[in-house]
């Protein structure tokens, strides 16, 4: 199961991050998030990981020119889109990216009716994500997803669980729920940016055992 662990800001903390069992690291590429460090210093985290991990720049109603410019920079090997593209911009970005590029999209998922929202999208990208919906925040909200609506969610393609994830309920959330990845942000947090090892060495003490 791929286990990524989003908004990254610190080196250190990336590299640790992979040494404890991340599969994938997230980037956010939101200037209006707490969350937020630019592609040069995403290039830099990347540069120094121990290993060949997912590395994944996180974007929200971003231009086309924008997001490609920063894989260009960053050497990022995905691209998260966590706002409201459409699958037309999904479908034109794909052709414009390298085709080694993975494309995920984000649905925050507001009822158990939106996820109908997902089949519109499974031509024009790698992999989906679930977050919970929140009126003003994008992702790392701290909130979880009814899990038991997601439980007839069986789409064509690979998709990752996120939404308040954390090392005291993921084990619930996996009872429930076979993703074939999870994303974790705020659950295993000091602050915004700041991971908390401790959090992280629980978390996948709990994956193992």
């Amino acid at each position: 199961m791929r286990i990524k662990i989003c908004g990254i800001t610190k080196s250190a903390q990336g590299n640790e991050i992979i040494k404890l069992g991340a599969t994938a690291l997230g980037f956010i590429c939101v200037e209006r998030s707490p969350r937020y460090i630019t592609p040069l210093q995403i290039k830099a985290i990347i540069d120094d990981l121990p290993s060949l991990v997912d590395t994944i720049g996180v974007f929200a109603n971003a231009k086309a020119s924008e997001i490609i410019e920063t894989v260009k920079i960053t050497g990022i090997t995905g691209v998260q889109l966590h706002g409201a593209e459409s699958p037309q911009f999904c479908q034109q970005l794909k052709k414009q990216l390298p085709q080694e590029i993975e494309l995920i999209k984000a649905f925050r998922v507001k009822t158990p009716e939106s996820l109908t929202e997902t089949t519109t999208y499974t031509e024009y990208v790698d992999t989906l994500l679930l977050d919970a919906y929140h009126p003003q925040m994008l992702g790392g909200t701290g909130q979880t997803l009814n899990w038991l609506d997601l439980q007839q969610f069986q789409p064509s393609l690979p998709w990752m669980l996120a939404g308040g994830l954390n090392p005291q309920n993921v084990t619930e959330a996996l009872s429930q729920l076979k993703p074939d990845g999870i994303d974790l942000s705020s659950g295993i947090e000091r602050s915004p940016g700041d991971k908390d090892l401790s959090k992280v060495t629980q978390l996948f003490q709990t994956l193992t055992n």
